[in-house]
């Protein structure tokens, strides 16, 4: 997500680390390279501009330029200057004080509107326990009506039928009527998009909009466009008046203009942000700790709610005893923690949000994903005993596992080894438990479980 905007100030910051007494030519130095960061990742220029004024202004003083630690006090102007520009902090969704609370999804024609309604459903039922209605007023395009109903039935929502004889208005309304008798708790409807604002497209929606008048007006605003999409969202914000912005596709390689500018531009607080093309890649936005991100500070908070949500709190439980009492972990239980690391993004990804780390640093982990699949392709042809006793896997059930798993017998053994060099820190770990000093393994433990 932006690695290579971050990455960028990454190394413009720690510019500054190998200076024990800064000067305002090197803070001006340092803050040109950031300038050029921001405005290579499409963020607009008077954006961008202000940032860095903004930063100069707090940062050349004499109170900073004369700390103990200089470089660290830049660094958190330009996190605490990042969080206001991204928002200051987290919006939370308007809601209806009675009936149903409604959401009108505006955007662009692909800019990825009719799947981010149904992330936002799932994200309603399952974390808010919310019942959802689901609907689309795009007469024009049948598919995209079919793609809507067919995901609004992967997460569980109810979805209101769209007939194209009917007026998109008309069609807004019914279902709201309908959600208001039934007692749904949300409305989300999926409006219908263009390749680009016309006039057309703006009375159309407009008129949606003063039919139902919904308690949020998001617009989907793809991250890869750069700066158009920015120029579209004020389009639809002086017709609409939007409530609130989701950026999707950040998990691509987006430049980050768009996040960074959409707020300074429109005045709308970015809400959500799309992550992947998975049902569940929708999180909430919360500016400090993209700022966090940005900068290389990591993002812990993010890593702990993943860990809940995808975590099966049994099995994590089973384990945790394991580990304390000093039993051996067998093939399953690795195999287990591998595909939650799967499920919560992958090893590069959860690299990513620890501070000090990113794929920059660590190069190895970008493929440590492929390593996992490999390796849970490798335990799945492992018989329940051999899961249990790996002791008992010599050359000939090597290699029977190898042809079953698709790999070569060099890679079965290098599980096999990496399994008891596994075995060994987790006893370390309880013994230092027993003393009332247990450690976690450090990230250079954690490359080493992964050789390329």
């Amino acid at each position: 997500m932006l690695d290579t905007l971050r990455d960028r100030i990454t190394n413009a910051l720690g510019s500054l680390r190998g200076n024990k007494k800064l000067t305002e030519s090197v803070v001006n130095d340092a803050l040109r390279q950031v300038r050029r960061a921001l405005l290579e990742a499409d963020v607009a220029l008077p954006v961008a501009r202000e940032f860095i004024e903004q930063v100069k202004e707090r940062a050349v003083n004499a109170e900073t330029l004369a700390s103990l630690t200089p470089a660290q006090s830049i660094i958190s102007i330009v996190h605490e200057e990042l969080t206001v520009l991204l928002g200051d902090s987290n919006v939370p969704i308007n809601q209806s004080d009675g009936g149903p609370t409604v959401i009108l999804i505006a955007g662009l024609q692909g800019s990825g509107k009719t799947t981010t309604a149904a992330k936002l459903a799932r994200v309603l039922k399952e974390k808010d326990k919310k019942s959802v209605l689901l609907t689309s007023v795009d007469i024009y395009r049948p598919a995209a009506i079919d793609q809507l109903k067919t995901l609004s039935e992967t997460v569980g929502a109810e979805f209101w039928n769209t007939d194209s004889s009917t007026s998109p208005q008309d069609i807004a309304t019914e279902a709201v009527t309908h959600a208001r008798r039934s007692s749904i708790d949300f409305v989300i409807i999926d409006s219908a998009g263009r390749l680009h604002v016309d006039q057309k497209m703006m009375d159309e929606i407009e008129r949606v909009h003063h039919a139902i008048s919904p308690h949020e007006t998001l617009f989907v605003l793809d991250a890869m466009i750069g700066q158009d999409a920015v120029n579209s969202a004020s389009a639809f914000n002086e017709k609409l008046d939007l409530t609130g912005v989701v950026v999707t596709k950040l998990d691509s390689d987006a430049r980050g203009g768009a996040l960074m500018s959409v707020r300074q531009i429109t005045g709308k607080p970015v809400k959500f942000i799309g992550v992947g093309e998975g049902i569940d890649a929708l999180e909430f936005f919360h500016p400090d700790r993209m700022a966090s991100r940005i900068i290389g500070m990591g993002d812990v908070l993010t890593l702990i709610e993943s860990v809940q949500e995808k975590a099966d709190e049994d099995k994590a439980k089973q384990l945790e005893q394991k580990v304390r009492k000093g039993r051996r972990l067998d093939l399953a239980d690795y195999r287990d923690q591998m595909l939650m690391t799967l499920e919560m993004g992958g090893i590069s990804s959860l690299a990513k949000m620890i501070p000090g780390l990113s794929s920059s640093k660590l190069p190895e982990l970008g493929s440590a994903d492929e390593v996992v699949r490999r390796e849970i392709a490798i335990i799945n042809s492992m018989t329940p005993h051999e899961r249990e006793r790996p002791a008992i896997i010599r050359a000939s059930r090597r290699a029977r596992i190898a042809t079953g798993s698709g790999v070569e017998v060099r890679h079965v053994s290098q599980l096999l080894r990496k399994y008891e060099k596994l075995q060994k820190t987790m006893r370390k770990m309880a013994r230092q438990q027993g003393k009332g000093r247990m450690q976690i393994p450090g990230m250079e433990q954690l490359k080493d479980q992964f050789p390329m």
